[in-house]
């Protein structure tokens, strides 16, 4: 019997841990064959899946045991199996294999080499209940980042899915219209400074990937642990230190770009400048708002998302208008 694979193990290759109890097919068997040879190899309980490879021993495609034992004696293995199979790299870590594993709802799955070769499985029953539980909410919380569950996709009715996710989307267009009603306020300046409107799209675009990269790194460190303002202040300093790193390299460029297209260094200077705050806005934004809501006691992977990057659209326009 294998040994189970713990937390300690997650970093490791998939390679490691793969075992050899595989049965092989070629697709100009018949099910009867297969069905024969299955019997006869006696592997064991494990075997669901039986692989399907060519004279390389590359991987075509898999056949789910009941399907075989259920099929016509007479059909060929090459209509009777699913392909293309999913697999995973041999090169690949533990854990990417065991939220594959998850992702698909298998109980085994192939582990191939860089050229598609099987070279081995890895069973679900291989790893202990700690590392499933932690693979499935690790998964569950970068959906609930997008605004959705992992269960939305399994066995929910579309009413359901849309009443999850339409309280997002409405966040998002409520933010657009705030935006807009801010843009029509600035009308005048960018009739008369054209390189604002130019740019806009790009001030939002940095403005909302900052947020959620902030918003993500301050996730990790709240979720499950009790920290103390200190420690959120310490994380703050540091995330603002980077924020405005990351501001003056984009505003830098961008207004770079912008002196180099147009010719227009003052105004060029102005769209680098307000690039560079509402980059940082945004950044601090993406630490304050999960923040907060962790001390109001709610779960800061599901609000955190949509009121992130509605204030983040908000206040990087604030800034971009202002400042320029």
């Amino acid at each position: 019997m294998m040994d189970k694979i713990g937390i300690e193990s997650l970093s490791e290759p998939v390679l490691d841990h793969i075992h050899k109890d595989v049965i092989t097919l070629r697709v100009d068997q018949t099910s009867a064959e297969a069905a024969a040879e299955f019997r006869r190899k006696n592997i064991g309980g494990r075997i669901v899946y039986l692989y399907v490879v060519d004279h390389e021993r590359k991987l075509l495609g898999v056949v789910p045991v009941r399907r075989l034992l259920g099929s016509d004696p007479s059909v060929r293995i090459e209509d009777l199996m699913v392909a293309p199979a999913v697999s995973v790299k041999s090169s690949a870590t533990v854990l990417d294999a065991c939220e594959l594993l998850l992702e698909h709802r298998f109980l085994a799955m192939p582990a191939v080499d860089d050229e598609g070769r099987l070279e081995g499985i890895i069973d679900l029953n291989q790893f202990t209940d700690d590392v499933l539980t932690g693979a499935h909410q690790r998964m569950d919380s970068a959906f609930q980042l997008i605004g959705v569950h992992v269960a939305l996709g399994r066995r929910v009715s579309s009413w359901r899915s849309f009443r999850d996710r339409f309280p997002w989307l409405g966040c998002n267009m409520a933010s657009g219209i705030v935006c807009a009603f801010i843009a029509s306020r600035f009308e005048l300046l960018l009739s008369e400074v054209v390189l604002l409107a130019m740019f806009l799209t790009v001030v939002l675009a940095l403005g909302e990937s900052v947020s959620m990269q902030s918003m993500t790194i301050t996730l990790q460190s709240l979720i499950g642990r009790q920290t103390s303002w200190r420690q959120i202040l310490i994380s703050a300093r540091k995330e603002f230190a980077t924020s405005g790193m990351l501001g003056f390299g984009c505003g830098a460029i961008i207004g770079g770009t912008a002196w180099a297209w147009r010719g227009a260094p003052m105004q060029a200077l102005a769209v680098g400048g307000s690039i560079c705050l509402s980059i940082i806005a945004a950044c601090m934004l993406g630490v304050a708002i999960p923040t907060a809501i962790h001390k109001l006691k709610i779960d800061p992977k599901v609000a955190a998302g949509p009121i992130v990057l509605a204030s983040a659209d908000v206040a990087t326009l604030l800034y971009y208008f202002s400042v320029a």
